[in-house]
């Protein structure tokens, strides 16, 4: 949407069409406030102007796209749960505007913490300078929300982000250049650690949201997500721990001793993640966290 030229409609044609939306999202099961955080990305209503509705005495408002086609999108959200998300194609996280589409991952609030945890474990390290001033991974990267946040909160790290995807790959560009940091940030097209295999024996952090969803169970996620989001980046195999697995295992050929390892995982898993970290032999401090819900979200683990 955002190469488009500016569109200008009207504030009441555009009044017109929110009244109709929100109608259809009550209708639809789908939650009406969702009409008015559309309207705040795509045409810079702020809530006020919602709220009082006085954007409809309004002789202009620009939009990205003709009404027609957001008409179009939005009945994509009501009749194909395609997450609004992607018809605004950007997201909040923490404190940016991370761009999105369908060949990313939509950025949960939850992994927000996988930052806080990283950023205290340095903070209260003995080799915290060391830390700080590291060379950090951010493995399967997808819209590059995690690498962009680890510079933000660590600014003279360095950060190498990885993904399989070459569609993710050139969204996250995109997202770096928007934050201002895609100076901290080199991106890599591959498989895990396998292109940094220059880089062994050299991290001082490794930070992963991975697929890790059960197979069997993919087809019971809500339509938004199993019919729309990535399978690449959602699906972990039988047990759903296979890329987990994979980077216990790989990991401490390219972590420096007391590098910090960090992952996201899906409830339930905690303590097969625990026991095979411990399994290894490579890693101390083993530590699980819970998110804002209370469910055991993330591994943490240090190389010994």
């Amino acid at each position: 949407m955002a190469d488009q030229q500016p569109k200008e409609i009207s504030g009441l044609q555009l009044w017109q069409w929110r009244q109709a939306a929100i109608y259809g999202a009550i209708a639809a099961d789908v939650s009406p406030a969702e009409v008015d955080w559309l309207l705040q990305e795509i045409a810079g209503l702020d809530r006020l102007a919602l709220r009082l509705e006085s954007f409809k005495d309004w002789p202009q408002i620009q939009l990205p796209l003709p009404l027609a086609e957001l008409d179009l999108l939005w009945q994509k959200r009501l009749k194909e749960r395609l997450p609004v998300q992607y018809i605004a194609g950007v997201t909040p996280w923490r404190k940016f505007k991370i761009t999105v589409s369908p060949g990313v991952l939509i950025p949960r609030p939850e992994t927000e913490l996988l930052i806080d945890i990283a950023v205290a474990a340095v903070a209260k390290s003995k080799d915290k300078l060391r830390l700080q001033q590291g060379q950090w991974a951010d493995l399967g990267t997808g819209s590059g929300s995690i690498a962009i946040a680890l510079a933000d909160a660590l600014p003279e790290a360095r950060i190498h982000a990885v993904d399989y995807s070459s569609a993710a790959i050139a969204i996250a560009q995109i997202n770096a250049q928007n934050a201002k940091l895609s100076d901290r940030i080199k991106f890599y097209q591959g498989y895990w650690w396998e292109p940094l295999e220059s880089f062994k024996g050299q991290f001082s952090g490794m930070v992963s949201n991975p697929p890790y969803i059960p197979t069997s169970i993919m087809s019971t996620l809500q339509p938004e997500v199993v019919n729309h989001e990535p399978h690449l980046a959602l699906d972990g195999g039988d047990d759903g721990l296979d890329c987990i697995r994979y980077l216990i295992e790989t990991s401490p050929t390219y972590l420096k001793p007391g590098g910090m390892w960090l992952v996201e995982m899906m409830a339930g898993q905690a303590d097969t993640v625990r026991e095979m970290l411990q399994n290894q032999g490579s890693y101390c401090n083993i530590e699980i966290y819970t998110d804002l819900a209370g469910i055991e979200r993330f591994a943490f683990a240090q190389r010994l």
